[in-house]
């Protein structure tokens, strides 16, 4: 396999969290257990949309119940459906809304994997102590709306939206790093996956990371854009969380399992404004 030569070594003490929480993560889901891929053709340049080199949908079969009826995927999804796609659009949260947030708060902080990633957070005084604090912190950086783009009036978009969800701007989709709501899009028919990018991804046969291309039924859809495959949704709550409250720049280098990790991490007015990771493999 060939690699690319790595600007920096990893982060030692955030590789050594990340692989304690990878193995606290009961509710990640195994390749051929709870999904399988067809990863179809790789492309070679994000610029050119007009080519699709899989002809089939990238999930050939995810093991809905047995995945989806866990606590924090079923909170989860729940949130999928209270988004305005547009940016630009005000978003309303209303109270429906609000408590579906903190359920979803709520089930991912009593996992294992969650109160370890508090307690480091905690103890680097980064994070308060008590968890209905930190429950409001998880809050401030997910769920708080704000104005993504500069002029905008209406607060339209928050970090839970972006990274999870996606957004539309223009004629481009934006965010949209989970491989669940991708999921649940392409089953839906709103996405037509065209391959993935050898580069940024893992390359064995199922992959725990991929970059990829897509279109969509009412936009241009997202020439080049990442996530991971299989984690759940705690896992990735809690990684990006750790990484935006250590302040430690926009690009962390990890060492996952046996991956070679980069997380790209952006902070926006006091909350998450994007949040992807790439193989370095």
């Amino acid at each position: 396999m060939a690699h690319y030569k790595k600007k920096f070594e990893p982060n030692q003490e955030l590789s050594d969290l990340f692989n304690k929480l990878w193995d606290l993560d009961d509710n990640r889901c195994e390749p051929g257990e709870h999904y399988t891929l067809d990863k179809g053709g790789y492309l070679k340049s994000s610029r050119d949309m007009t080519k699709d080199f899989a002809p089939d949908p990238l999930f050939s079969w995810v093991d809905e119940d047995k995945v989806f009826s866990k606590p924090t995927y079923k909170h989860f999804i729940a949130l999928f459906d209270n988004y305005t796609a547009e940016t630009g659009e005000q978003e309303v949260v209303t109270k429906e809304e609000f408590n579906e947030n903190v359920k979803f708060i709520d089930a991912i902080c009593e996992t294992e994997l969650m109160k370890e990633a508090h307690s480091f957070l905690r103890d680097k005084g980064k994070a308060p102590g008590p968890v209905g604090e930190f429950k409001k912190l998880l809050y401030k950086l997910w769920f708080k709306l704000y104005r993504r783009t500069k002029g905008d009036r209406d607060f339209d978009s928050s970090g839970f939206e972006h990274v999870f969800v996606g957004e539309v701007k223009g004629e481009d989709v934006i965010g949209f790093h989970n491989w669940i709501c991708f999921y649940l899009q392409e089953k839906a028919g709103n996405i037509d996956y065209h391959g993935y990018f050898r580069r940024g991804t893992s390359l064995e046969k199922e992959p725990r990371f991929i970059t990829l291309q897509f279109s969509c039924k009412n936009n241009r859809g997202k020439p080049i854009g990442g996530s991971f495959i299989g984690t759940s949704p705690e896992f990735e709550v809690a990684l990006y969380t750790v990484c935006f409250l250590m302040d430690i720049g926009s690009k962390v280098h990890i060492q996952l399992d046996e991956y070679d990790v980069e997380i790209t991490i952006y902070g926006h007015a006091d909350g998450i404004g994007t949040a992807y990771p790439t193989s370095l493999e």
